[in-house]
C-alpha cells in the first residue's frame, strides 16, 4: 500500500508527499530488522549455551556469502555460485561440472546458452534453444510468437517449467539440478519496452539504482560514467515525468549497462519512439554494441532494424525457433515458408518441380530456371519485391511480359502490383509486388505495356512448407 502510495503521490507531481512515505517505510524497514536480528541473537545465545553445557561444539556446514549479493569473478575469468549450501562447480575442458554430465551438447565457457521449455499455457508452449556470443542476437517474431518471454526467462523474471540457462559458464537455471537464480544474481541487464523507470527517482537515482553496494564515491563515478556515454548531462537531477520518451530510453539503457551486466536483453526498445528518436536510439545502440563484449539479445519485430543493429537472426513462431543462422543467410536463404514472411518477402508461389534445374510457379503461372540445388521437399518459391528488374526487351532468361494493375508510394519509394501476361482490371488480382526507387519510377512509367519484369535465378528463394 505504501509503495502504491509513493507511486501515485509521484505521477502526481507531489515530491514532498511521496519522500515522506519513502522516509515512513524505511522506518518500518528499520524497526523489523532490528526486532529480528534481537530475536536471533537471543536465540543463537540460548543455543550457544546449550551446546556448551553437552560439550559438543557445533560447526556450520555452510560457509556464509560476504561482500556483494553478486557472484565475483574468480582469477580464471569465470564465476562461482553459492546454491543450496556449495559453491557451484565450474566446467572443466571436458564439457563436464564436477561430479555433475554435461547436460548440452553445446556448454560454451563464454557467451549464453538457452535450452528453455515454458508451458504458458494450455494452448501456447514456448520452446527455444539457441546460443549467443559475440555478435547481438536479434530476435524476430510476430506478436506472441514468445520473444519477450524468453527474454523473462533468461533474466529470473519467469521460471522455465524445463530446461537449462548458462551464462559465461555459470547456471542460472537448470530444472534437473533445481538450480533456479533470482534476477539480481544472474548479472543481465534489461530494457523494457516502456522503459520501467522509477517515477520517484531522477535520472542520476535511477542510473544508480543496481549500484548499493558500491561506495557512494565509487557508484557517483560509474553513475556519471553512463550520463556521459548516453548524452544525458544536464538531466541527472530531473524525473522521468519531466523528460522526453528518448531520453526515458537512455536514461533505462545506461541504468541496464551500468551494473556491468554479463548479457544484456532489450524488449523492442524503439517501438514507443517516433522515427526521429528510433533513429536516434539506434545509432547510439549500434555504438553501445560494438564496444560491449557481453552476450546481447535485441528482441523487434522489424526485419530493418534487427538488420541494422544484429549480426545474427532468431526467428520465433507460435513459440518454436523456426530460423536460427546469420543475417545475410536468414534474409537471403530463409529456409521456410514461415521465415520468408516473417522477413517481409512479399512474393511467393506454389511449385511443381519439372526437372532438377525448372519448376514451375503454380500461382504465377510460368516455368522457372533456379540454379540452386531442387530438394524434394520443395514447395514454394519466393522472391523479394525490391530484386525484379525491369527490362525493355524480353529475350532473358525466367523474363516475363506484365501489366500495372495498381499502385501505392511512400516518400522514397513506389511499390508496383504486377500481373503475369494478361492485364488486370481488379485491384486484388495481380501476381507479384516489385519496389522500385522513384527514379526507376519515373523511368518505367513512361515505357509502353506490357513491360517486362525478370525473377532473376540467383534472387529466387527456394523454401520448404
Amino acid at each position: 500500500s505504501i509503495a502504491i502510495a509513493i507511486f501515485f503521490a509521484a505521477q502526481a507531481g507531489r515530491m514532498g508527499e511521496a519522500l515522506l512515505w519513502v522516509l515512513i517505510m524505511v522506518a518500518i524497514a528499520l524497526v523489523a530488522i532490528t526486532i529480528i536480528n534481537y530475536e536471533q541473537g537471543t536465540g543463537n545465545r540460548e543455543q550457544g549455551a546449550g551446546n556448551r553445557e553437552q560439550g559438543i561444539e557445533k560447526k556450520s556446514n555452510i560457509e556464509p556469502s560476504k561482500g556483494s549479493p553478486l557472484t565475483p569473478l574468480n582469477k580464471g575469468g569465470t564465476r562461482t555460485s553459492l546454491i543450496k549450501g556449495g559453491t557451484r562447480a565450474s566446467l572443466n575442458q571436458g564439457g563436464k561440472e564436477q561430479g555433475i554430465e554435461k547436460k548440452s551438447n553445446i556448454e560454451p565457457s563464454q557467451g549464453l546458452l538457452v535450452e528453455l521449455r515454458k508451458e504458458v499455457s494450455s494452448s501456447f508452449t514456448l520452446d527455444a534453444k539457441f546460443t549467443a556470443n559475440g555478435k547481438p542476437l536479434g530476435i524476430l517474431g510476430a506478436s506472441g510468437s514468445g520473444k519477450s518471454m524468453t527474454l523473462r526467462c533468461i533474466a529470473g523474471l519467469a521460471t522455465p517449467t524445463q530446461g537449462r540457462i548458462v551464462l559465461n559458464g555459470r547456471v542460472l537455471f537448470d530444472s534437473k539440478q533445481g538450480i533456479n537464480l533470482p534476477p539480481h544474481q544472474r548479472r543481465i541487464g534489461f530494457v523494457f519496452q516502456n522503459y520501467a523507470l522509477f517515477p520517484h527517482m531522477n535520472v542520476a537515482e535511477n542510473i544508480g539504482f543496481g549500484l548499493q553496494e558500491l561506495p557512494k564515491p565509487q557508484r557517483n563515478k560509474r553513475v556519471w560514467k553512463y550520463i556521459e556515454l548516453m548524452h544525458l548531462q544536464g538531466l541527472e537531477k530531473r524525473y522521468p515525468h519531466e523528460i522526453s520518451g528518448g531520453q526515458q530510453q537512455r536514461v533505462a539503457l545506461a541504468r541496464a549497462m551500468a551494473i556491468a551486466p554479463e548479457a544484456l536483453l532489450l524488449d523492442e526498445p524503439l517501438s514507443a519512439l517516433d522515427t526521429y528518436l528510433r533513429n536516434q536510439i539506434e545509432m547510439l545502440l549500434t555504438e553501445v554494441f560494438y564496444t560491449y563484449q557481453g552476450a546481447t539479445l535485441f528482441v523487434t519485430h522489424k526485419l530493418e532494424e534487427a538488420y541494422r543493429v544484429c549480426g545474427n537472426l532468431l526467428v520465433l513462431s507460435e513459440g518454436n525457433v523456426i530460423g536460427y543462422d546469420s543475417k545475410e543467410a536468414i534474409f537471403e536463404h530463409p529456409p521456410t515458408f514461415r521465415v520468408a514472411q516473417l522477413t517481409e518477402c512479399k512474393n511467393f508461389s506454389r511449385v511443381e518441380i519439372i526437372d532438377d534445374q525448372k519448376i514451375q510457379a503454380l500461382d504465377w503461372n510460368c516455368s522457372l530456371s533456379v540454379v540452386e540445388p531442387i530438394r524434394k521437399s520443395l514447395a514454394y518459391v519466393g522472391i523479394r519485391a525490391h530484386h525484379l528488374r525491369f527490362l525493355k526487351e524480353p529475350n532473358h532468361n525466367n523474363t516475363f511480359p506484365c501489366w500495372l494493375v495498381t499502385m501505392s508510394e511512400t516518400q522514397h519509394r513506389v511499390t508496383l502490383y504486377l500481373s503475369l501476361y494478361t492485364p488486370s482490371r481488379n485491384p486484388q488480382q495481380y501476381h507479384l509486388q516489385a519496389e522500385v526507387f522513384k527514379e526507376k519510377w519515373h523511368q518505367i512509367k513512361a515505357w509502353p505495356e506490357p513491360w517486362y519484369v525478370q525473377l532473376d535465378a540467383l534472387r529466387l528463394i527456394l523454401m520448404e512448407s
